[in-house]
């Protein structure tokens, strides 16, 4: 596989996500589709395409508090999809320390999940994205990989 992408990797940056991804996801078991980090029109629509809401928080109070806003676009989003799924996922926790700790319970304060397993902060998720790899690609026994195993597994497990 030497030279070839893991995955197809699409620009869609348009609002009419919802619309197109039926075309676009044909022939794929599964689609990613990596939204903004606020609240756009842009992140409504990628919620619509979804059937399930990853919503990658780290443990820090701007991020814990900006998480109300995707859970009410979410919440929105329910009205018109009902069986639409959504969980957080604490990204970059920093090992051994208090907040790393405590931001599952503060997000415990929303009406949605927190996945038990978490992304730490590592140098090799940087590297990998500098040079167009995956973890997987670096080191497949590594602890991020096993990191992204566990949030995939889980992730799976949801969008039954």
């Amino acid at each position: 596989r030497e030279g070839e992408p893991l995955f197809s990797v699409v620009g869609l940056p348009r609002a009419t996500v919802h619309k197109e991804i039926g075309q676009i996801g044909q022939g794929y078991d599964h689609i990613i589709i990596d939204g903004p980090p606020r609240v756009t029109d842009l992140a409504r629509s990628a919620i619509m395409a979804a059937d399930v809401v990853l919503i990658p928080v780290q443990p820090s109070p701007y991020d814990i508090w900006a998480a109300e806003e995707v859970v009410k676009l979410i919440d929105e989003a329910r009205v018109y999809k009902e069986n639409l799924k959504a969980a957080f996922v604490v990204n970059r926790k920093i090992a051994n320390t208090a907040i790393g700790r405590d931001v599952g319970e503060a997000l415990a304060a929303y009406p949605v999940p927190v996945l038990v397993a978490s992304i730490t902060q590592r140098v090799v998720f940087a590297e990998a994205a500098a040079r167009g790899l995956a973890v997987h690609e670096i080191d497949d026994q590594g602890p991020a990989a096993a990191e992204i195993e566990a949030v995939t597994a889980e992730l799976m497990e949801l969008a039954r």
